[in-house]
């Protein structure tokens, strides 16, 4: 299964682990250049967290580095189903108020 699955509905289904040994690359260069434009005709992309099993400071910043390469194309991200180790670790790390969460 790949890390994530972009719907219709430009949910981005994020699984598994986000942390060091997962992410590569930013999310944006990870997509297709379909659903790339999917999202961009849409404005908006919710990344459902409710299946990540796993997060540490690298999945902290390649979110909030998702959130600004949505902007750079004109793409609202939100977050949704964020676990609450998560938001304990962007509030210990003072980055709470850049993570958009719906």
């Amino acid at each position: 299964m790949s890390l994530f699955q972009l719907n219709d509905e430009g949910v981005l289904h994020i699984h598994g682990h986000l942390d060091r040994d997962t992410l590569a690359k930013n999310w944006w260069g990870m997509l297709s250049s379909t659903e790339q434009s999917t999202l961009i005709a849409k404005g908006q992309c919710v990344l459902d967290l409710s299946d990540v099993e796993r997060i540490d400071s690298a999945g902290l910043a390649w979110l909030i580095n998702a959130v600004r390469d949505g902007k750079r194309s004109q793409v609202e991200v939100t977050l949704a189903n964020v676990p609450d180790k998560l938001l304990k670790l962007a509030k210990i790390s003072d980055v709470d108020t850049l993570l958009p969460v719906n």
